[in-house]
């Protein structure tokens, strides 16, 4: 029966926007799977192929926002309009104009609670960190990082490092091997090196 109900709440979702709320809720649906949706119901100037949103992504102003190819966001926020300018008309008897676009190009990586304003334009190939608030474009190619974001790194100089350090590590070889991000078979084995790797011979007991 959950398995009829899920089937369910997916096709009138993707195909008819209803019930996206219970949709979410029974079918917790993958990034790359709310993807879609947002892809054909979102709104947005357009979402490219290959991209990972998470579900609990805030995006308040999809009608400005634009995404390119291979972009992965994290449960930050996107955010396409100034909130004081309704406050700020008020109170100096003035009409002010504060919506602006999100333009992600392609390859491009939002971690979790970075916060983009409006009139930003990040990459292509470029990295937002972790708690981010992004005030300004992020040039192609960059890392940023911090409260106003700034570069930290370039992206291929982090690939170089983190190409190194992954040959150097125990399970280097099991990551060259394996297919894909996920590899279900071989996680078990991976996940017994890094606790070792970790924490000694002395591993915890914690399941998986």
């Amino acid at each position: 029966m959950k398995r009829l109900l899920k089937k369910l709440f997916r096709y009138l979702a993707h195909r008819h926007n209803r019930c996206v709320s219970l949709y979410q809720k029974i079918c917790r649906p993958k990034s790359d799977e709310w993807a879609d949706y947002l892809r054909q119901h979102g709104r947005f100037v357009a979402i490219g192929a290959d991209c990972q949103i998470l579900a609990s992504t805030a995006i308040h102003d999809p009608e400005y926002v634009r995404i390119g190819n291979n972009v992965s966001l994290s449960q930050c926020t996107l955010i396409g309009h100034d909130g004081s300018i309704a406050v700020l008309n008020k109170a100096y008897n003035v009409r002010l104009e504060g919506v602006g676009k999100i333009d992600i190009r392609d390859n491009v990586f939002v971690g979790w609670g970075a916060i983009i304003l409006p009139g930003v334009t990040i990459g292509p190939n470029a990295i937002v960190g972790a708690g981010a608030v992004v005030t300004r474009d992020v040039l192609p190619g960059d890392v940023v990082g911090g409260v106003p974001a700034k570069p930290i790194c370039r992206v291929d100089d982090l690939v170089q490092r983190l190409q190194t350090q992954t040959q150097e590590l125990p399970w280097g070889a099991l990551i060259q091997s394996r297919e894909g991000a996920f590899d279900a078979k071989m996680e078990p084995e991976l996940k017994r090196l890094r606790r070792k790797h970790f924490y000694g011979a002395e591993q915890t007991n914690s399941a998986g």
